[in-house]
């Protein structure tokens, strides 16, 4: 049976070379591939780091489900921060053309998507910042620090080549994910 102080309590390890700081609503966390910064509440959770131990205390009540919830939340993101700092992100996304050759190509932070479905303008799709794109062949990889925006970035993509007033049956055409955000092996 766990008690109150248990349940108040959430404790993440970092890996060597992660640093963790709060100032003020802003969590900073850096590592050898680069530093993330994200909004965090500070009004509801304290952060302290002892070594190689990141713990979160929660300042609500724990028989709350939502605070409980809140508190799981936030050391999954802190787990994720320090693994894609030290590790990498990666997506892969496979272009589909059935119909009409497409050409893709990588401009700034957008990937152009020309001759889709013979449309005469070409289709752009954003990259969040932080996240790289490279075209192979018939795949796109999205490489990043960050699982959330490089996932973001793929579903970015896939919305920009949604296919409207045909029947998705036949007309199958698009650029799809294959592999989802997942963090590179460690090499």
């Amino acid at each position: 049976m766990s008690t109150d102080a248990d349940r108040r309590l959430a404790t993440v390890d970092l890996p060597q070379g992660v640093s963790v700081t709060v100032d003020g609503r802003r969590l900073r966390v850096k590592g050898p591939l680069g530093t993330a910064e994200r909004p965090f509440p500070a009004d509801v959770l304290e952060l302290s780091v002892h070594g190689s131990v990141a713990t979160l205390t929660l300042q609500l009540p724990p028989g709350r489900r939502a605070a409980q919830a809140l508190l799981g939340t936030w050391a999954a993101h802190l787990r994720n921060l320090a693994a894609g700092l030290t590790r990498g992100v990666e997506a892969k996304m496979k272009v589909v053309a059935a119909h009409f050759p497409m050409k893709v190509s990588v401009r700034g932070q957008e990937l152009v998507i020309e001759n889709f479905l013979g449309e005469k303008y070409p289709r752009t799709a954003q990259l969040v910042p932080g996240t790289t794109a490279q075209v192979d062949g018939e795949f796109v990889v999205l490489s990043g620090t960050d699982i959330e925006s490089v996932g973001q970035s793929g579903a970015n993509i896939e919305r920009a080549t949604r296919i409207r007033d045909y029947d998705p049956r036949v007309f199958q055409d698009g650029i799809y994910l294959t592999e989802r955000s997942h963090f590179k092996e460690a090499s």
